[in-house]
């Protein structure tokens, strides 16, 4: 007689992708379309995870528009609930400037205004990177948050 292999739980990978205008109107959009999405998928608004992830939406959406805006196109945020994870991703068509890789961000001098959007990501992003768009021209800048009891999350969020 043969044992019966133990039932794993089916992996389910949920994705939210919406293109948006890449202008600041755009940006604060994208920040509340994900915090909508990740309550849909049972990440409640005011949790660590949706916050982080508010946070971290916003930053790279707002670089998106300041630093890779092409006139007349658009960015993307592409959301995934994966296994153990949120992964964010958001991608411009403007391939320079390419942001530095997660270990060479640095932080500006004191007195500047800006340049601390990457360093709050690296801080708060389980991981990150940025990488060359595909197959368009441009670059996504992708983070993930990690998800604790994600697989209570899969199995009863709604698609």
């Amino acid at each position: 007689m043969t044992a019966c292999p133990t039932p794993q739980p089916p992996v389910t990978v949920r994705v939210f992708t919406q293109r948006l205008s890449a202008t600041p109107r755009g940006a604060r959009l994208a920040r509340h379309l994900a915090l909508t999405q990740l309550h849909t998928w049972g990440i409640p608004h005011g949790t660590d995870v949706s916050d982080t992830v508010a946070l971290i939406v916003a930053e790279l959406a707002t670089n998106a528009v300041i630093h890779g805006r092409v006139p007349g196109r658009d960015f993307e945020l592409r959301l995934a609930l994966v296994p153990g994870s949120v992964r964010i991703e958001v991608s411009d068509t403007c391939p320079e400037p390419h942001p530095p890789a997660s270990s060479a961000v640095s932080a500006p001098h004191p007195l500047e205004e800006t340049g601390r959007g990457l360093l709050l990501v690296d801080a708060l992003a389980a991981r990150w990177e940025a990488v060359d768009r595909e197959p368009s021209p441009g670059k996504t800048v992708c983070a993930e948050v990690d998800v604790p009891g994600w697989l209570g999350l899969i199995r009863t969020a709604p698609a």
